[in-house]
This record gives structure tokens, sequence and C-alpha cells, in this order.
């Protein structure tokens, strides 16, 4: 049976790879499932310096309640095991570190939210990162 990775990057949404886990699920095809919220280091950039640490962090994980509320609604309603991990790092890089410590068996990222260009970076820099098979569903 296959344990799935589902990264959730931002406010954007998680909502596809979460229906898709569902409907991997429903087909008995996968076990278990890890929501990775991912939230980017706070203290780097222009807001840094007009905006204390603990407000940015604040606005960020705020940023990414409602599509983590969205997800787990979604699961739970299907029945899907699943657990969350919340971690701080640049996306590409914080998915990869965690991929390579729990070798999860595939990784799902919702791209509906995504540019061509920002989709092709990210699977270029995952595949180069982790030997873990990614699948983006839009």
């Amino acid at each position: 049976m296959i344990r799935m990775l589902i990264p959730v990057l931002g406010k954007s949404g998680v909502v596809e790879a979460a229906r898709f886990a569902t409907f991997m699920f429903l087909e008995r095809c996968v076990t278990e499932v890890e929501l990775l919220e991912v939230l980017e280091p706070v203290d780097q950039g222009r807001a840094a310096a007009f905006h204390t640490r603990s407000s940015l962090v604040r606005r960020e994980e705020q940023a990414t309640l409602k599509a983590m509320v969205d997800a787990r609604t979604i699961l739970d309603e299907a029945g899907v095991p699943y657990h969350w991990t919340r971690v701080f790092g640049y996306h590409t890089k914080a998915i990869a570190d965690y991929a390579t410590t729990t070798r999860p068996d595939v990784m799902v990222i919702d791209a509906s939210h995504m540019g061509f260009f920002r989709r092709l970076a990210m699977l270029a820099a995952l595949s180069r990162r982790t030997v873990t098979p990614v699948t983006m569903v839009h």
C-alpha cells in the first residue's frame, strides 16, 4: 500500500490533491496520507523591516489555515487516515528534506494555482533533491 505526502503550499490550496488522495484511498490504493504544511521563513525580505517576527508568523499561519481546513475536511469526510506536520523553510528544500527523512511512496502537489514555469521549476527542483516520485494535479 502507498503512503502519500501532500505539501500545503500557502493559501492557494491543496483541495485537488486532497480529492485525489481521497479517490486513491477509496480505490484502496493509499493507506495513509501525510499533510505537510510548509511555511516560508518570515524573517527575510522587506516585511521583516516593518513588522515583528511573531506577527509575520501569525499572518503566514492564518494564510494556510483555510487550505488546511479544506483539505482536512475532505479527508475527514471520506474517512482517510492522515496526520499533518508543520515545517518552516523554502518550499522545495523543506519538502525534499521532509521526504528524504520520512520516505513517502509518492508526493502529490496541487498545482492548480501555479503557473507553467513555477510548476516546471518546482518539479525539476524536487526531482533533483529527492527520489520520491512527484505527481502534480490541477
